[in-house]
């Protein structure tokens, strides 16, 4: 006995029942001369059909309650001794088991079959009598017993076919690996390396899995189908099954059948996309090393534009494929994809915006990599240029990320820019007593500049007096670096140098300035610095003997 060769006969008439139930609403667009037939089952067997229409109902309700009595007589007390008997009338053939009626034959029966009414009730009768008496059988202790052996035996079956695929699948991915780079090679195309070894060895073991998987199903549903029907109560149960799996089965197989062409197509599209991409990405992969170029295209553009050209190509190809996708046509995929678009338009808004500034700051190049930038109130150095974020480092490694479109709308300013050609100016002002010599006080903050390290020699440092105040003269030393990056330790070494010249020349720096009376009081130069035999003088007081002046008294 093979079970899925005999699954073959009642999937047939499967289909063919639930074609004839499903032939009136499709009667419109049919032929009109098409004959809808009623099948009687019973027990999960398909006895025999009815074709006409018989006191207002139809073929498919005559089916319908003829197996509603014989299940109805079969739970009852027939047995195979019930006498099946023939009543014949004018227009019928009435067919009775005992005292019960089971169904009447017109013409509109048996014609269509080439048989008289009286002949085919006469089979009719027959069917039916065979019938009533297996599934009498099968339900005494004999049929019972051998029920239970069969099923027995064929989980015995069951689990030894289970065990000998599983021994077979574990030899043969086995031999499928030691024959990794020997019979199994490399796909190739001319000298591009279309899909490597490992990976063709990983697909033929996924495709072995599949297979055992498959084999596996099917030895269960066998199983299944022959332990249900070796018992009547359970047999319905087990046709039915198996008529549903096989046409679901078969309904996918036509599909897929059907869906060939659909995927030729597919996988022709997603062939030349890939190819396009990698074409892509070589032009922009040569642009980036200098081999090829193009006229007013900035290398640091070439990452960005081959993101964008890739995506946009990407979605070029998933709107030509998307008119071949399976149900792409269907209401619930439009749905879905209207529910989607609506979730990413709302949730999406400053992400897009976000990523809309991003690729307005990549073409205006206002900074690169590593340059000194001041964004806002924040200042460092650009680590990393983000789809949504620029990452700003400070000098004391604190990592900022700031949206592009908060970058977008900031004033940015770069301090890398022009210190790559022409230099960063530092500065810096001290204010100095009108006591002291401008040339004098000039020519200490040159020498300052000069010392520090990190400051270009030329251009030289030079000085802008910026202010003429009411207690000292402002004086701004200006300065060019080439290390942006660096200005802060710059800045505080030519501090640090400013104090020393400033107190080695003896000169006095006045900031702050001093609001109490300079007169007696002493210098503000270290003592290091101050000159030989240097006394603070004295605060000179004067009295007036006479006193205040009194004031003259009101009237």
């Amino acid at each position: 006995m093979i079970p899925m060769l005999l699954l073959a006969g009642p999937l047939a008439l499967v289909v063919a029942a639930g074609e004839a139930r499903t032939a009136p609403a499709q009667a419109a667009g049919e032929s009109a001369t098409q004959q809808v037939v009623g099948m009687v089952r019973f027990r999960g067997e398909d006895l025999f059909t009815v074709r006409s229409t018989l006191s207002g109902h139809g073929p498919l309700q005559r089916a319908e309650a003829i197996s509603e009595r014989l299940t109805a007589l079969a739970g009852g007390d027939a047995t195979v001794t019930s006498p099946v008997s023939l009543q014949t009338k004018p227009e019928t053939s009435d067919v009775l088991i005992g005292d019960r009626f089971i169904v009447s034959v017109t013409e509109g029966d048996a014609a269509p079959l080439g048989r008289t009414r009286q002949q085919y009730a006469a089979d009719v009768a027959a069917v039916l009598k065979a019938a009533i008496a297996r599934d009498a059988g099968g339900r005494t202790l004999r049929g019972l017993l051998t029920g239970l052996a069969t099923s027995l035996l064929a989980t015995a079956v069951l689990l030894a076919t289970l065990w000998a695929w599983r021994k077979g699948r574990r030899r043969l991915s086995m031999a499928v690996k030691a024959q990794e780079g020997r019979l199994i090679r490399p796909l190739r195309l001319q000298r591009i390396e279309v899909m490597s070894a490992g990976r063709l060895t990983a697909l033929l073991l996924s495709g072995i899995d599949g297979a055992a998987l498959l084999l596996g199903a099917i030895a269960v549903l066998a199983w299944l189908e022959v332990s249900l029907g070796a018992f009547p109560w359970t047999r319905d149960w087990a046709t039915r099954m198996a008529g549903v799996i096989l046409t679901a089965a078969l309904s996918v197989l036509s599909r897929v059948v059907d869906y060939l062409p659909n995927l030729v197509y597919i996988a022709l599209i997603v062939i030349l996309t890939r190819y396009l991409v990698r074409g892509i990405h070589l032009l922009f992969r040569e642009v980036g090393r200098g081999t090829v170029s193009l006229p007013g295209f900035h290398r640091e553009w070439v990452e960005p534009t081959y993101k964008i050209v890739r995506f946009l190509v990407l979605a070029l190809a998933a709107v030509v494929i998307f008119p071949y996708l399976p149900g792409a046509g269907s209401q619930a995929f439009q749905g879905v994809s209207i529910f989607l678009g609506v979730l990413f338009s709302l949730g999406s808004t400053s992400a897009v915006a976000n990523l809309v500034a991003g690729f307005v700051i990549t073409y205006m190049r206002p900074f690169a990599i590593g340059d000194r930038v001041k964004i806002g109130e924040t200042v460092g150095d650009v680590v990393e240029m983000g789809v949504l974020v620029v990452r700003i480092r400070t000098i004391k490694n604190e990592d900022h990320s700031l949206p592009n479109a908060s970058v977008l709308s900031n004033h940015l300013v770069n301090f890398s820019t022009s210190a790559r050609s022409r230099g960063l100016i530092l500065h810096t002002t001290v204010t100095i007593g009108y006591d002291a010599p401008w040339r004098r006080v000039e020519e200490l903050l040159v020498s300052a500049a000069r010392a520090t390290d990190g400051i270009q020699q030329e251009p030289a440092p030079f000085v802008l007096q910026t202010s003429l105040d009411d207690f000292y003269v402002s004086y701004q030393i200006n300065a060019f670096t080439d290390r942006p990056n660096e200005s802060a330790t710059t800045y505080s070494q030519l501090h640090r140098n400013i104090q020393d010249r400033f107190n080695e020349a003896g000169v006095e720096i006045m900031s702050p300035h001093y609001a109490a009376l300079r007169d007696g009081n002493e210098v503000s130069i270290p003592v290091g610095h101050r000159e030989a035999g240097y006394a603070s003088p004295p605060f000179r007081v004067a009295v007036s003997p006479s006193g205040p002046p009194e004031r003259p008294r009101e009237e």
